[in-house]
């Protein structure tokens, strides 16, 4: 009893401090287990005439498919950047994303995909002992290195998450500001999560959670089904809210199209600032002329104040962060089923005993000790520890830098689109009166 009470003492001896986004998160992704009635470990073979049921994810393919879909990816991003930088068709556009819907999506049931990716090389980083494919490395790389050219044409018409809403937006509505900035900086703490959790072996949260898979395999648990049609119909009148507001992948994506030299454009030569395209964008991506009353002396001595002030917050921010995510690593912790198990043990030894807990029974069939389970608890939260400083003080380090661009304004004469936010989707495009040779 000495023992278990010191085992105990080991797994909580720091304070739980998560912040509450985490909280919500995590709360979210219980409820959804609970609702689905699954168990955190894979149902164990009994000596009672058990069969196990057939699996519901894709079949492994082999390697030449595996390479032809990395060449079908590369065909595809290839052609979207010539139609979007180049072309400068939408119609083209609109035809390449149905057909990646239907072969990305619908016939290879949404995996492998760029955007879960994430976590394989994420693991791949953290866990010598796992190997990442080719061809899941080259998914995660190719589109990244294409927005670092020509901007995020992967988004445009070639992943197939995006496809299925884009084709689906009807009567796209424009929101205030201060709330498509909000909404935004949700998918950096979906990255960071994502990142950590795989790092550590936990989950694959992004491929679990995919609102989409569902409807491209047919099948699936119905609140995910049920999650993606309400994604789908809120997107009619909000264009692409996954895409907007969960897509963690869309963070990276969007730090590289950044830098983008041959990014698409509104007008194929100089802007006679008719200002139809202003509203033509359902993403909001579009930047009007910078207004000259940020050229005023006393404005600008305004904001390179804040931006000062901004400034001086980041390594604030950052430490405040990474405080936090530390403190918050118990209860992140959790989320690995060896530490949810070891701590159902101790505070409930009594279910050692009980036979319809699939949980414990697949463990005590695999032949370890409580103790082994209980020190290899310990050594994962210890992981999470460090992983929960880096999340925080990347997350905080993300809020700061986010703040200080706020009073950063780059002169901009012509309407332009956004880099980071324009999904090179070309609607705008049709609204430009100037024609190519003009």
């Amino acid at each position: 009893m000495k023992r278990r009470v010191n085992m105990h003492r080991k797994l909580n001896m720091q304070k739980r401090i998560p912040g509450f986004f985490i909280l919500l998160f995590v709360i979210m992704v219980s409820a959804t287990t609970l609702i689905q009635g699954q168990q955190r470990f894979p149902k164990p073979e009994f000596d009672s005439g058990y069969v196990q049921p057939d699996p519901t994810s894709p079949e492994p393919r082999s390697v030449a498919l595996e390479y032809f879909d990395v060449f079908v990816l590369l065909a595809a991003l290839s052609l979207a950047s010539w139609l979007a930088v180049r072309k400068r068709s939408r119609k083209g556009l609109m035809w390449l994303s149905i057909f990646t819907l239907i072969y990305f999506g619908f016939y290879r049931d949404g995996c492998i995909c760029s955007v879960g990716a994430i976590q394989n090389v994420a693991l791949s980083i953290f866990d010598p002992a796992y190997t990442i494919s080719l061809a899941a490395l080259l998914f995660f790389l190719l589109p990244l290195i294409f927005a670092l050219f020509f901007g995020r044409v992967f988004c445009a018409s070639v992943c197939p998450l995006g496809a299925i809403q884009d084709l689906l937006v009807i009567n796209p509505v424009s929101i205030p500001s201060w709330i498509r900035k909000t909404l935004g900086f949700i998918p950096v703490i979906y990255l960071g999560l994502a990142v950590l959790l795989a790092a550590t072996g936990s989950d694959f949260i992004i491929c679990r959670y995919d609102p989409f898979v569902g409807i491209f395999r047919m099948d699936g648990p119905f609140l995910m089904i049920f999650l993606g049609v309400t994604f789908l119909l809120l997107g009619t009148f909000y264009a692409r809210p996954y895409c907007r507001v969960f897509c963690p992948y869309g963070v990276l994506l969007s730090w590289m199209s950044k830098f983008s030299k041959y990014h698409m454009s509104i007008t194929p030569s100089e802007c006679i600032k008719c200002k139809l395209c202003k509203d033509s964008c359902p993403f909001d991506a579009i930047e009007v002329p910078v207004d000259k009353a940020y050229r005023k002396p006393e404005v600008a001595r305004k904001n390179l104040r804040r931006f000062v002030l901004y400034l001086a917050l980041i390594p604030m921010l950052t430490l405040l962060g990474g405080w936090i995510g530390s403190k918050s690593h118990v209860f992140l912790s959790r989320m690995h089923p060896d530490v949810y198990l070891a701590e159902l043990m101790i505070s409930q030894p009594e279910l050692r005993e009980d036979e319809t807990n699939l949980d414990i029974q697949a463990f005590l069939e695999s032949g370890d000790t409580f103790e082994q389970l209980v020190e290899q608890a310990i050594v994962i939260r210890t992981k999470f520890k460090k992983g929960g400083l880096a999340l925080g003080a990347f997350i905080g380090l993300v809020l700061g830098i986010t703040l200080m661009n706020q009073v950063v304004f780059r002169r901009r004469e012509d309407y332009e689109p956004h880099k980071a936010n324009c999904f090179s989707c070309g609607r705008c495009m049709d609204f430009c009166p100037v024609d190519r040779g003009t």
